[in-house]
C-alpha cells in the first residue's frame, strides 16, 4: 500500500467547484468546473483500497475503480486513463451523467463509515478530460481488417459501445440512425448543463474517423426492412432504445400546451446546436415566461425542470406522487434543481387539466403513502377532498418511456417481443432471429446509459463469437 492512499481520515470529500445557481441558470454550460490537478489527486487519494471493492461490484461495467484512483493519486494519469478506458468506451460521459450516488459511490466503504464517499465520478471525468487535452486518446485502430460486416440499428450509448468494440476487432460496422445526429439521448435527451454536446460529438467523430459508417436520417421500416439489412450484414444489433412516451389519462389531457418531456428536451438541445425550429413549434416547446409544471420524478423530469428554469420560465414546479425519499431520480439532480429555483410538490399528482383549448391550470390531488407493493415501495393513495388548483401554461409529462411496436415498424413480424413490447433475447443477447442481437433499453426497459453501454459491449463479444463460429476459416 502506498502512502499516497487512505487519506479519507485527514481529507474531507470535496466535489469540483460548482458554478453559483444565480449564474448557471442563465446559460446551458456545464455546472461543474474542472478539478485543479492537485485537488483531483488529493480526492483520489481518499480511496481506502478495499480488499473487496464494493464500488467496482456496483458499477455495471465493473470498472477497475480502486486501481485508477491509485494511479490518479500518484499522478500517473495516462496509465489511469488506459485502465479506465479498458472497461468503458465513454468514461468522460459516465463521469458526468451516471447517478454515482446509486451505483459506485453509493457502495463506497468509507461512505458507510461516515467519512463521505470518494468522488469517483468527478475523478473519472477529470482523468479522461485530461487524456483528451494531452493527446493520450489514440485513434480507433482495428487489430486487423475482416471481411464480415455488422449493422447496428440505433446510435445511442449501446450502439456506440458495440460499434467501437466491433470496429476494434476489424469488422466493417454501419450504424443506422433515424435522427440527423448520432448519440441518441446523449445528444438530444440530456441537456448541455449535464453533458456538453461537444463531448458526445467528439466520441462520435472518433468512431467515424476510425471507420465506422454512420447512415443518418435512416429509418428501418421506411428506408429498408430489417430483413433487407440482415441480407447486407453478417450480424445485426438492435439498439433503438425506447422513445414512446408513457401517457397520462386525466380530464383535459388533450389540451394544447401539454407536451412529452422528450419533445421539450429535443427542442432545447436542437436550439443548442443552432438548429432552427418552425416558429409555432419553437413557441409551443419553449418555457419562456410560462408557468411550467413537470409531472414525474425521474432524471428526465429533473432535466426538463432545470431546462425550463434556463429558458426563463415564470415559475417551475414538479409534481411527484411519492415523497423525496422515494424519488427515482438522482438525489444530486434534485438538489441542483432546488438550488436553481424549482419548487417540488411532493405527494401530489394531476387530477385534471383546465383550459379553453390551451391549458392554463392543473387540478392537483394530494397523496399519502400507504402499504408497500410487491417490490417494497409504498403505494401512493389519494387523500379525499384535498385537491387544489395550480397555474400551468406549459405542462410537461415525464412519465417514462415504452418500446415502439418494432415487429410492425421494422416489417419483421417474427421478431419476438414481450408483453411490454421489449425485444426478447437469450443469454447471449440474440433474438429469435438468427444473427440478430439486441440490447440496451429496448431489451431491459428505460434505464441508465451505463447499462446500455454494458449491453453494447456484451453484444459485441457475442456477435464476434457468433461470426467466428459461423465462419471458422476466419477464426484467429
Amino acid at each position: 500500500m502506498t502512502e499516497k492512499m487512505l487519506k479519507f481520515v485527514d481529507l474531507a470529500r470535496v466535489m469540483p467547484p460548482k458554478r453559483p445557481a444565480k449564474t448557471r441558470t442563465h446559460d446551458f454550460d456545464e455546472i461543474y468546473t474542472a478539478y485543479p490537478s492537485e485537488q483531483a489527486a488529493a480526492q483520489a487519494s481518499r480511496c481506502s483500497q478495499c480488499g473487496v471493492p464494493f464500488c467496482q461490484a456496483h458499477c455495471p461495467l465493473a470498472n477497475n475503480i480502486p486501481d485508477w484512483l491509485k494511479l490518479a493519486a500518484e499522478g500517473r494519469l495516462e496509465e489511469a486513463y488506459e485502465l479506465s478506458s479498458a472497461t468503458n468506451p465513454m468514461p468522460e460521459v459516465c463521469g458526468r451523467i451516471c447517478p454515482q450516488d446509486r451505483l459506485c459511490e453509493g457502495a463506497c466503504v468509507i461512505e458507510q463509515a461516515g467519512h463521505g464517499t470518494v468522488t469517483i465520478g468527478a475523478v473519472e471525468k477529470y482523468i479522461t478530460d485530461t487524456a483528451f487535452a494531452r493527446g493520450w486518446v489514440k485513434p480507433l485502430t482495428p487489430t486487423r481488417e475482416r471481411k464480415q460486416s455488422v449493422g447496428i440499428v440505433g446510435g445511442g450509448p449501446a450502439g456506440l459501445a458495440c460499434a467501437e468494440s466491433l470496429r476494434r476487432l476489424g469488422y466493417a460496422v454501419t450504424v443506422y440512425e433515424r435522427s440527423d445526429r448520432a448519440g441518441g439521448l446523449l445528444t438530444y435527451g440530456i441537456p448541455n448543463f449535464k453533458l456538453d454536446k461537444a463531448i458526445v460529438m467528439r466520441r462520435i467523430d472518433r468512431l467515424a474517423e476510425g471507420g465506422v459508417d454512420f447512415k443518418l436520417n435512416f429509418e428501418v421500416g421506411r428506408d429498408a426492412s430489417l430483413d433487407e439489412l440482415r441480407d447486407r450484414h453478417d450480424a445485426m444489433f438492435l439498439a433503438v432504445g425506447v422513445a414512446k412516451a408513457n401517457d397520462l389519462e386525466a380530464p383535459g389531457s388533450g389540451l394544447t400546451g401539454i407536451v412529452p418531456a422528450l419533445d421539450f428536451l429535443i427542442a432545447a438541445n436542437r436550439a443548442g446546436f443552432g438548429d432552427k425550429l418552425t416558429p409555432a413549434k419553437a413557441a409551443s416547446l419553449s418555457a419562456k415566461n410560462k408557468d411550467v409544471v413537470v409531472i414525474g420524478g425521474g432524471d428526465t423530469a429533473m432535466d426538463a425542470l432545470r431546462t425550463a428554469i434556463r429558458q426563463g420560465a415564470k415559475s417551475v414546479t414538479c409534481l411527484y406522487r411519492r415523497d423525496r425519499d422515494n424519488m427515482p431520480g438522482s438525489t444530486r439532480e434534485v438538489t441542483n434543481a432546488i438550488e436553481e429555483g424549482v419548487k417540488f410538490n411532493w405527494l401530489t399528482k394531476p387530477k385534471a387539466f383546465l383550459g379553453d383549448g390551451m391549458v392554463n391550470a392543473i387540478v392537483v390531488q394530494r397523496m399519502r403513502l400507504g402499504l408497500p407493493d410487491a417490490a417494497g415501495r409504498k403505494i401512493p393513495e389519494e387523500i379525499k377532498d384535498s385537491e387544489y388548483t395550480l397555474p400551468a401554461s406549459l405542462a410537461i409529462k415525464a412519465l417514462g418511456f415504452a418500446p415502439e411496436d418494432l415487429p410492425a415498424k421494422f416489417a419483421s413480424p417474427n421478431l419476438a417481443v414481450g408483453p411490454s413490447g421489449a425485444v426478447r433475447v437469450n443469454g447471449e443477447m440474440m433474438t429469435g432471429l438468427d444473427g440478430v442481437f439486441a440490447g440496451g433499453d429496448i431489451v431491459r426497459g428505460a434505464s441508465l446509459a451505463v447499462w446500455a453501454i454494458k449491453d453494447g459491449l456484451k453484444a459485441a463479444a457475442a456477435i464476434h463469437a457468433y461470426i467466428q463460429a459461423k465462419q471458422p476459416q476466419a477464426a484467429e
